[in-house]
């Protein structure tokens, strides 16, 4: 026997081992909020089933190649022993494989049936194709296929390669501690430090409640109010400083300091992602704390009510999340004050729908879930000799600023406004009725899918509270439907309560998701927050926010160089996805990035083809809407990377020209879509915007379940529904018209045969 073979052999006993179903130790304590445990025991009530006991989704794992190079040791193993033989080492392996006992030590160890296929399926490859194995491997395998040695004793060897391509499984605790966000208040130690007052001012719209939270913020030594838009924001920003309180302005693109020396003031209005939960202030107003509960943006609302470092927080929302945030508020140890508000001002439900444009009248508002629905009205509205304002999500700030303004005005001719849901807040607006021109609004659930579904009460009090508010000249508000039908679900909408609020939103941190990196560094970032998810603790308080936007530009950057903590940043930025543009531009961006060149303001003219021309068609306006958002992109960025986009205030200078563009093609909106349809009328222009007919059935649509979920069906082009869309043909006209034509049609076919019959009688 060689010396080489002795000595394996009597280090046998640390090679070949007993297999066991202990998993490794835990490895060093990660958890990020040491102070947790405070809490532990109040939240555990709340607390579902320990995620570590759930099955974990693996899915996600994505394995790694292992590398195919010989191993210095391997002729070692052949020198021992022998060479293998494939045919026999395939019957062992496939033994190995069906083994139950295995495959239970397997899932005791983080394999599933998934994982076990696959580890084996990469093992066996691994073994059958290596050139040479290492010679700890090549013994074990040599003995079993000669029959000295056990089947089981593989396992190690399986195990061994299983962490090579799924590195999470050596990992999986760490990775768990750093994903528990069961008790996010303890995130938050500067306002766990301090004995917060919490004042909820609760109501519905127009009931004062915001009102009341904003004088105390004003006389307040220092404070910061925290919106939902940067409308909302810059409004509060304007009141606090006529009212001679110095106030900043800070939302993800703007940062304005009144002070000249750009010293902070002590008051600041920003929007809800931006406030600060470091900086101490006398008095903090959070506004619209129902949407604590919105699944993409949710995580900002509760990171303020948890996290700021302020001795009042003023809390303004609907009554239905008094109960939510009092039980929140109990994992802080702090208690909640409660201010009840009725409406200042009554709003009724019409016992008529409008069902004609002919029945308008001034200070109505027509509501509408889709900027298609909002051109064809305001072209029919046209049609009839009506001028109207239109207000939607995507228009800059200063356009819905300046057609809010147009339709408030009294002097001016425009009595009727056409908008979206957008409306809801943020806007002041001297609104006599409200008209639901649909109930039925596109979503996303929870599962980021697209769907149709009828308003919830939440959604429809909040639009239809905007009818004869305080401040207008109507001191009395309506609401109604453009259908007939839509009218009785409208009511039952109204009369049924508010759902209760149950959960708040959670979001992935950088750091936290630098600490997963750092356990998985070859995987990509959606992969590692696909994982994060997927082992998220979380209590039933708590949700972990929708981030399928997160991954959508996290995948379409993946293939640019960048570290992580730029990637993260990029793909947290607030854009519209919808937009190829933007997408693109946004692509741009990153890329010339990674190149560590500065995006200047020539290179962004450039690519945006600045100067731009005025809108001559719909088409041409939602670019110039797209290009708004482009630089807004840019102007959100700057103040995140200042030195890589640094010409920041010349992107606004260009950005307020914009949108003075923009406001000029919305004041001629109607011009547009006459062009457009004009455009869509040649065979020429294929690309053109359609626009559907106003009654169309999936807008008529939302009378009852949520099964009702059918796309809008095409614009029909024929001649008589034009001239019904367009006002110039009533339905009862076109059915006579119909009737008439059927009979002439009749009569000429009888007169026809008669004659037919009198030739052949003179033949």
């Amino acid at each position: 026997m060689s010396v080489h073979r002795c000595v394996y052999l009597l280090s046998r006993s640390h090679i070949r081992y007993r297999v066991c179903a202990s998993t490794a130790a835990v490895a060093n304590n990660t958890t990020l909020h040491p102070t947790r445990r405070t809490f532990e025991n109040v939240s555990s009530r709340h607390s579902s089933s320990n995620s570590s006991s759930r099955p974990l989704d693996t899915s996600l794992f994505v394995p790694l190649t292992v590398k195919s190079d010989e191993v210095a040791d391997g002729v070692v193993g052949e020198e021992l022993t022998q060479p293998l033989d494939k045919s026999e080492l395939l019957k062992v392996l496939n033994r190995f494989y069906k083994r139950k006992e295995m495959q239970k030590l397997a899932a005791d160890q983080g394999l599933d049936a998934r994982l076990f296929h696959q580890v084996f399926v990469s093992f066996r490859k691994y073994v059958l194709e290596m050139n040479s194995l290492n010679a700890d491997l090549h013994i074990i395998l040599s003995d079993i296929c000669c029959g000295a040695g056990h089947i089981d004793d593989i396992f190690p060897y399986f195990m061994r390669h299983a962490k090579q391509i799924f590195p999470m499984l050596d990992c999986i605790d760490d990775l768990r501690k750093i994903s528990d966000l069961r008790v996010p208040a303890n995130w938050y130690p500067e306002a766990r430090a301090i004995q917060r007052k919490i004042v909820f001012h609760a109501g519905p719209t127009n009931s004062g409640k915001t009102y009341h939270a904003i004088q105390r913020y004003l006389a307040a030594k220092s404070g910061v109010y925290c919106g939902p838009l940067k409308l909302l924001a810059h409004e509060i920003y304007e009141k606090s400083n006529d009212a001679g309180v110095p106030c900043d302005l800070v939302t993800g693109e703007e940062r304005i300091f009144v002070n000249p020396e750009g010293r902070p003031s002590g008051h600041i209005a920003s929007t809800i992602e931006m406030c600060s939960v470091t900086t101490p202030y006398e008095v903090a107003v959070i506004d619209e704390i129902q949407m604590i509960k919105d699944p993409a943006r949710g995580w900002a609302w509760t990171r303020a009510l948890l996290g700021l470092c302020a001795e009042e927080i003023h809390v303004c929302g609907e009554a239905a999340a008094v109960d939510f945030v009092t039980e929140l508020m109990y994992t802080t140890g702090e208690e909640v004050e409660v201010h009840n508000y009725k409406r200042l001002t009554p709003f009724s439900v019409s016992n008529h729908a409008v069902e004609s444009l002919d029945n308008l009248k001034p200070g109505d508002c027509i509501v509408c879930f889709s900027k298609n629905d909002i051109y064809s009205i305001s072209r029919q509205i046209e049609v009839r000799g009506l001028e109207c304002a239109v207000i939607y999500g995507s228009l800059p700030p200063g356009t819905k600023l300046a057609q809010a303004k147009k339709f408030n005005d009294p002097d001016d001719p425009c009595k009727i406004l056409v908008a979206t849901d957008a409306i809801g807040m943020g806007l002041n607006l001297s609104i006599r009725r409200i008209i639901f021109n649909s109930l039925v609004k596109p979503s996303v659930n929870e599962k980021g899918e697209r769907e149709l579904d009828t308003i919830s009460t939440s959604q429809a009090l909040q639009i239809a509270g905007r009818a004869g508010r305080f401040s207008s000249v109507f001191k009395e508000g309506e609401v109604t439907t453009m259908q007939r039908d839509d009218l009785p679900v409208l009511k039952e909408i109204l009369g049924k309560p508010v759902d209760p609020i149950e959960t708040a939103g959670l979001h992935p941190t950088a750091e936290q998701i630098e600490m997963f990196a750092y356990h998985l560094p070859q995987a990509t970032l959606s992969n590692l927050i696909d994982i994060f998810v997927s082992l998220a603790q979380v209590d039933g308080l708590y949700f972990v926010c929708n981030i399928d936007d997160f991954k959508f530009l996290a995948d379409m950057i993946q293939h640019i160089p960048l570290n992580l903590r730029s990637r993260y940043v990029f793909c947290t930025a607030p854009i519209n996805k919808k937009q190829a543009f933007v997408c693109t531009s946004f692509l741009k961006f990153a890329r010339q990035f990674s190149r560590d060149e500065p995006l200047t303001f020539n290179w962004v003219c450039r690519h945006v083809n600045w100067p731009l021309a005025p809108p001559k068609n719909i088409k041409d306006l939602v670019h110039l809407e797209a290009v708004h958002d482009v630089l807004d992109l840019y102007l959100w960025l700057s103040y995140r990377f200042m030195d890589m986009f640094p010409d920041a205030n010349l992107v606004r200078d260009i950005q307020k020209e914009l949108d003075g563009i923009i406001q000029v093609g919305v004041h001629n909106i109607t011009r547009l879509i006459r062009a457009t349809e004009d455009q869509s009328a040649s065979p020429a222009t294929a690309t053109s915007v359609r626009l559907p007919v106003l009654d169309t059935p999936s807008l008529r649509r939302g009378r009852g379940s949520k099964n009702q979920r059918k796309e809008p069906r095409a614009t029909d082009s024929s001649l008589s529904s034009r001239l019904v869309r367009d006002g110039l043909l009533t339905k009862e006209l076109l059915q006579q018209l119909q009737r008439e034509w059927v009979r002439e049609q009749s009569q000429n076919g009888d007169d026809s045969n008669s004659a037919n019959k009198g030739k052949r009688k003179k033949k």
